[in-house]
């Protein structure tokens, strides 16, 4: 961290905005499911990274830089399409994260089971059972403004995350080569390493490639606190999308080469692997410790959050004051309980849904897709208007190529989220234990979708000028 020139505020340097990034990006829950596909990762991590990483770099480079404020996609999308929109944007934006947070939840859970029984990795109740602790515990420990709990966050994700991810590595490597049974050839063929992309049921698997990377447009909130933002901005994505991309093909490779691709258990299979390397002893216990203890450290760094960035549509009067109240540690506890209470809606539908654990926890995959690209589809369409519309704000970064570029880039965006969008209404080949009809599952995630998006709709249809708070300007500033 190094000190701003111009105001007595200390600025993140490369090395900060990177680490911090990393703390909120880096996982080890989807490697199970990307290790599906075998040597076919590499294509598909190209692909993922084509699709959706070098458009998301690029346009939230330009648009954080030129409009450093707190709300990130909100005052975005407002700035390109008005108010309405921008609130629609940031609502899909941090609804999908409630839906997504039961795959980080349903990981810490089936990762638990491994220091008591790995029979509960296969158990919803217990699943569900840990859902409501971890969320509704570290809600209200957030309330309470613990900012030394914050500042441990990081530390955690290290020690959960980081460090497992490591051990993977060096041990999973000494035990496939030092000439133990494997589940594929280590000599892939160019036929090995091509994905069948003659049956969309196959290729569905790009979905979680996405979504290693995916949420990078969420970095916009430190902007304004990056020293030298115009280069280390950019360069600091560039840098975490690198280390992902590595980490994520060398560890799923490794657990696809340990576990029978038809027993991964896609929550529990980093534990799987762990098992075949060290077997059923002390070592996995505490890995398995060291993964839920890390886990939680971020889902507690995630809490707060994407509520703060809806918190921003509530100076514009889009939501009602009771959910813009903040306690007397400054948190909006209102939001908080909200969220919470929702957070538990979508545990007790991953219980409901049809089929084991990996069945349902991707359809709640694909729902969360879908409707996080609503967003995507705004954010692309307001790079390129803004280039337009208000080509006088000062771009610290510029996508080059001038508009041209622009187009390059946010129409490259876009037609990826359609592909993506119908790729995602597909069930994998490889995940079909959900007893769904193709039509039904489809019709499940096509109904879903619109009904979360017809809330903000309904919602900024419905608001009052008594929701638009008397010290607007005060707020805004905060």
């Amino acid at each position: 961290m190094e000190k701003s020139n111009s105001k007595n505020l200390y600025k993140m340097g490369l090395m900060g905005f990177t680490l911090v990034t990393l703390a909120s990006l880096m996982s080890i829950r989807g490697y199970p499911t990307l290790s599906l596909v075998k040597w076919e990762i590499i294509i598909f991590t190209l692909l993922a990274i084509v699709m959706y990483l070098i458009p998301a770099i690029l346009t939230s480079s330009e648009l954080a830089t030129a409009w450093p404020k707190t709300g990130g996609v909100y005052v975005w999308i407002k700035e390109a399409f008005g108010q309405k929109w921008g609130f629609i944007g940031v609502w899909v934006q941090w609804f999908q994260m409630t839906i997504g947070f039961i795959s980080i939840l349903t990981a810490i859970a089936a990762t638990f089971a491994y220091a008591l029984s790995p029979a509960l990795a296969d158990n919803k109740i217990f699943e569900f059972a840990v859902i409501v602790i971890v969320w509704w515990v570290f809600t209200f420990i957030n309330m309470r403004g613990l900012k030394t709990y914050t500042k441990l966050n990081s530390f955690f994700v290290a020690i959960g995350v980081v460090v497992p991810a490591i051990i993977l590595i060096v041990f999973g490597l000494a035990y496939i080569l030092g000439g133990n049974p494997v589940q594929f050839t280590l000599h892939p063929t160019f036929s090995d390493l091509m994905p069948d992309f003659r049956n969309i049921h196959n290729i569905v698997l790009l979905v979680t490639f996405i979504f290693t990377f995916i949420g990078i447009e969420m970095t916009a909130v430190h902007a304004k606190e990056i020293k030298n933002v115009q280069v280390n901005y950019p360069l600091g994505l560039l840098i975490v999308g690198v280390i992902l991309a590595i980490s994520c093909v060398i560890c799923a490779l490794i657990i696809g080469l340990l576990v029978p691709t038809s027993q991964v258990n896609i929550l529990a299979g980093v534990m799987q692997g762990f098992e075949v390397i060290f077997g059923s002893g002390w070592v996995v216990t505490i890995i398995a410790l060291l993964i839920t203890i890390g886990s939680i450290g971020q889902v507690s760094s995630w809490i707060l959050g994407p509520v703060r960035g809806l918190l921003v549509t509530a100076q514009d009067g889009n939501l009602p004051k009771i959910l813009q109240k903040e306690n007397e540690n400054g948190m909006p506890a209102n939001m908080m309980i909200l969220q919470a209470i929702i957070v538990t809606f979508w545990g007790a539908i991953f219980v409901l849904l049809p089929g084991g654990v990996n069945s349902s926890i991707w359809i709640l995959y694909a729902l969360t897709t879908l409707v996080y690209i609503i967003m995507y589809f705004l954010m692309y369409a307001a790079l390129i208007k803004l280039r337009y519309s208000r080509s006088e704000v000062e771009r610290p970064f510029k996508i080059p190529g001038g508009k041209l570029g622009v187009w390059i880039v946010g129409g490259w965006g876009f037609l990826a989220m359609v592909f993506l969008f119908i790729v995602a209404l597909f069930p994998p080949s490889q995940i079909n234990e959900s007893g769904l009809t193709t039509p039904e599952y489809i019709g499940i995630l096509l109904i879903g979708t619109l009904i979360i998006i017809a809330i903000p709709v309904i919602i900024h249809t419905l608001r009052r000028p008594s929701w638009k708070p008397e010290n607007t300007d005060e707020n805004s500033s905060n």
